[in-house]
């Protein structure tokens, strides 16, 4: 599950409840970044913080106090044994042990290694275009086609299991990160993530124990046999470790590469002809996605000791929500913030979080974008959305739509 969902925080307001308000959530961000900077929400139980100072501050923890652990939270209660694997990663601990256990796997997300990837993921991308456009006259879903099998294929070459188990990956992912929204019965959806989340560490179990009876250069025998400095992972550690990089290593990247479409789509130059004839303007305008609709909206953390924050004092235990899209549109950080600005360099957005829990996956997902956009717009021209009521991912944290139909010309 999500932190939030783990820790039992609510992270959907009221105002964000309704489609259109969660597909374009920046006009209730810059009220708050105004009214209520930071806020406590008596209907969650959770203080939001939304301007940029802020926020930046609260992930950097210079202090170390604040959390990452939901454990933390007052009134946690620990889920049975054979659920809740992501408490154990990386992205719910604190130092020591999240540097440990990040550690593990993080040689294989350097940027260097990352770069040897490259033609193998142009490959795949323009087999996954080209497949797509051989039953596609002039239009074709974006996310279908490219944005979501991309990097499910890529993390599962990574992992080491089938690609053809990628089906079976998305529908996990989309369960376990979804959002429980007004009209969805609070027991179904319980009991949906409960199931997805048992489903994907049994099969991740089998495929550990195959990797210890069976070594292979991947990333799950990494994982089986993790020992040296990183201590030998517990299961749960290791499962954890699984799930998080599956769920991680597609979902940001898949809505990083729709929502970079809809920036480009909604511009008064034409962006796609633009940018796919150069490859660093490609990479800046990429960065400016990621500030302008950035795939990840929300971080929570934990304070462990009375702290104060913009005017308020947050108590030991509280759920803190920090709303990383508000604070990338924060005009004191950002001229012109509600305009995408292909050009603007340098960024200091807050898409991929600040500080330690700095995503590990950003130099592969900015890859995956960079190939993904670039072989899309070397294959045609007049892209431009559909006439379409878009439908927002229902995740708690995650920002994206379910499809993306576009419409265009073969070049």
């Amino acid at each position: 599950m999500s932190a939030a969902d783990i820790g039992g925080l609510q992270t959907f307001p009221a105002a964000l409840q309704a489609r259109d308000a969660w597909l374009d959530p920046f006009d209730w961000y810059a009220e708050m970044r105004e009214r209520a900077p930071v806020r406590y929400d008596s209907d969650r139980r959770t203080w939001d913080v939304f301007r940029y100072d802020d926020v930046k501050h609260v992930l950097a923890n210079p202090d170390g106090r604040f959390s990452t652990s939901p454990r933390n939270i007052t009134g946690f209660e620990e889920p049975p044994e054979d659920e809740g694997f992501l408490l154990d990663t990386m992205l719910l601990q604190d130092p020591p042990r999240h540097d440990e256990l990040r550690s593990v796997v993080e040689d294989a997300f350097e940027p260097r290694a990352v770069r040897e990837l490259e033609p193998r993921i142009r490959t795949l991308a323009g087999e996954l275009l080209d497949d797509a456009l051989a039953d596609a006259d002039d239009e074709l879903d974006v996310v279908d086609a490219l944005a979501y099998p991309l990097p499910v294929i890529v993390i599962a070459d990574m992992l080491g299991v089938p690609r053809d188990d990628r089906d079976q990956f998305k529908r996990w992912s989309d369960t376990i990160v979804r959002g429980a929204g007004g009209d969805t019965d609070a027991e179904t959806f319980v009991e949906a993530q409960r199931q997805a989340g048992q489903e994907m560490a049994m099969y991740f179990l089998t495929e550990l124990e195959n990797r210890r009876q069976d070594p292979r250069d991947d990333l799950l025998t990494t994982i089986a046999t993790a020992e040296g400095d990183a201590g030998r992972l517990s299961q749960r550690e290791a499962l954890g470790m699984c799930m998080l990089l599956l769920i991680a290593g597609n979902i940001t990247t898949t809505h990083l590469v729709t929502n970079a479409v809809r920036c480009f789509d909604g511009h008064d130059r034409d962006l796609f002809t633009e940018l796919g004839a150069d490859e660093r303007a490609l990479g800046t305008a990429i960065e400016e996605v990621l500030r302008h609709r950035s795939p990840v909206q929300a971080m929570t953390r934990v304070p462990v000791e009375p702290v104060e924050l913009g005017g308020e004092t947050l108590d030991a235990g509280d759920g803190v929500v920090v709303w990383l899209g508000a604070a990338n549109r924060d005009p004191d950080r950002f001229p012109d913030p509600d305009a995408f600005d292909p050009d603007r360099s340098p960024s200091s957005h807050l898409g991929f979080g600040h500080g330690r829990h700095y995503c590990l996956g950003a130099p592969l997902a900015r890859l995956e974008a960079k190939v993904a956009l670039d072989e899309l717009t070397d294959r045609l021209t007049a892209i431009e959305i559909a006439d379409t009521e878009l439908q927002p991912v229902r995740s708690s944290f995650i920002y994206g739509v379910e499809s993306l139909p576009i419409q265009f010309q073969p070049r």
